[in-house]
């Protein structure tokens, strides 16, 4: 990872999982040289830290849900929204998830951003309140202002000629 502080942070939730023996698919572990494997939890507990927190760090948590209404839900229970993915065969389902979740961007069956000419900013508490990227990255350095001036002259209506 980026730093020993970004290591430390991400090893922690690696040991919460460990300590709270959630269900690992796969990695779980880090080592030296601030090196995370790639973490798979299964997690019953949608309160618990690894789903409530944003990691920043390659650790993902798997939930079951019995309802696409309860996944949108699950999704908007949480005060960040910075990304989201939504994969389904039904492309109805897809966009009405999408258009559902509160997050600043949302892929459905990929992942990724977008481009230089597309927004790209969270909701919530994640990201800074602006966007990066796209005509609306000038917005947050920029700040309108609408000035009012009356011009008539007075004296032009009590001249004669």
């Amino acid at each position: 990872l980026v730093s020993k502080a970004h290591y430390d942070k991400v090893s922690s939730y690696l040991s919460a999982a460990e300590k709270d023996k959630l269900g690992t698919i796969v990695g779980g572990q880090s080592h030296d040289n601030n090196l995370v494997e790639p973490s798979i939890f299964d997690i019953d507990d949608d309160q618990h830290q690894l789903v409530r927190e944003e990691i920043f760090g390659p650790v993902l948590s798997i939930l079951t849900v019995s309802s696409n209404d309860q996944a949108i839900q699950m999704a908007n229970d949480t005060s960040y929204g910075l990304a989201a993915s939504v994969f389904s065969s039904n492309i109805k389902t897809a966009i009405r998830a999408a258009r559902a979740i509160r997050a600043g961007t949302v892929t459905v069956n990929c992942y990724g951003e977008g481009d230089v000419s597309t927004p790209f900013g969270g909701f919530k508490q994640s990201g800074f309140g602006g966007r990066d990227k796209s005509i609306h990255a000038h917005d947050q350095y920029t700040q309108l202002k609408t000035i009012w001036i009356d011009l008539s002259d007075d004296d032009i209506d009590n001249q004669v000629e």
